[in-house]
């Protein structure tokens, strides 16, 4: 597998450091000033959807141990020497940063409470994620395309607000991150593209299982121990974050129908030559998906509109940002 096409060595990588104040040096509390400068006029929606990703991005001891679950690919020894589990460690890696980077930024920026996003992300690790692969590398590498397009869009779109809301260096910080995660993209897809070329079927009635479950996103367990008996039965801290990712346009149903139609045209499946009727079945279910969530999407917005008009726009508290209120759309 020519993993290394896809990864970068340390010596080559960005680090955290290179985008935050130098600690030794003699202009550190300057350079935190500057930060505290830019980051002033962030809204606190938009703090909401920046805190949702890093908590995201810091529960990667899951998604490791999702992919050392599955037994054709996993990592035996935790060093072993075979192409799937270097990838496996150096993917993490190159993951790891990503966490560490928000993570110190959000501290700095004095805009959060981090005793209560560190108690998030504590329980988040363990509660863990059940994407529903059972045990399947074809599934498992379906979701990851998926997952990693995902986060290239949406920290893609961070990036894009933050510049839009003067915080500059924000914006390369989290446009970097997103380079890492279309890098990851073109990796998982390959790896899917081969499984096609090999065993078109297989990977169609895969294809299209992970599309009638649903990609569950991998914050889906995320809890802070207050936000949903303090916002009533109707709320979740989940669905309330994604709810605020989608209003202010960092990630959205109809990005959601764009990945189904961007992945769609990458494998290639209008043109597929598959065997069974029930592959059959499945390439016309896929072909048809992305219609379907946008319908969804389109139902979403009128929804929305309706409620706007009637004064029922509804209101959500987080802790992430001292329990102020924000719009749910």
């Amino acid at each position: 597998m020519p993993h290394y096409r896809y990864l970068k060595a340390s010596e080559r990588s960005w680090q955290p450091a290179d985008l935050l104040p130098d600690p030794a040096s003699p202009d550190f509390y300057d350079q935190v000033s500057a930060l505290r400068a830019a980051s002033a006029n962030l809204p606190n929606d938009y703090l909401v959807v920046l805190v949702g990703d890093m908590v995201t991005e810091e529960a990667l001891p899951s998604y490791m141990n999702m992919l050392n679950t599955l037994d054709e690919t996993r990592d035996e020894t935790g060093a072993s020497d075979n192409p799937w589990a270097h990838w496996t460690r150096h993917w993490t890696a190159e993951e790891n940063r990503h966490g560490d980077v928000l993570n110190k930024y959000l501290y700095l920026s004095g805009r959060v409470d981090m005793y209560s996003i560190e108690s998030t992300i504590q329980r988040l690790i363990g509660r863990g994620l059940d994407p529903k692969l059972e045990n399947n590398p074809y599934l498992c590498f379906v979701y990851t395309s998926f997952q990693e397009r995902a986060t290239r869009i949406s920290h893609g779109n961070t990036a894009r607000l933050a510049q839009y809301h003067g915080d500059l260096p924000l914006a390369k910080l989290t446009g970097l991150i997103a380079s890492d995660e279309a890098r990851h993209e073109a990796a998982y897809t390959a790896i899917v593209g081969e499984i096609f070329k090999r065993d078109p079927d297989g990977a169609m009635l895969a294809f299209a299982d992970m599309m009638r479950k649903g990609i569950v996103m991998p914050a889906h367990f995320v809890d802070d121990g207050w936000h949903d008996t303090a916002n009533g039965k109707a709320s979740n801290l989940f669905v309330d974050y994604a709810t605020v990712a989608d209003a202010i346009g960092v990630y959205t149903t109809n990005d959601y129908a764009s990945i189904i139609d961007h992945l769609v045209k990458r494998w290639d499946i209008a043109n597929l030559k598959v065997v069974t009727g029930e592959a059959a079945e499945a390439q016309a279910f896929l072909m048809k998906h992305s219609e379907r969530i946008r319908r969804l999407a389109d139902l979403q917005m009128e929804r929305r509109l309706r409620d706007r008009k009637r004064g029922k726009t509804r209101t959500a508290a987080f802790s992430w940002i001292f329990k102020r209120e924000v719009s749910l759309g």
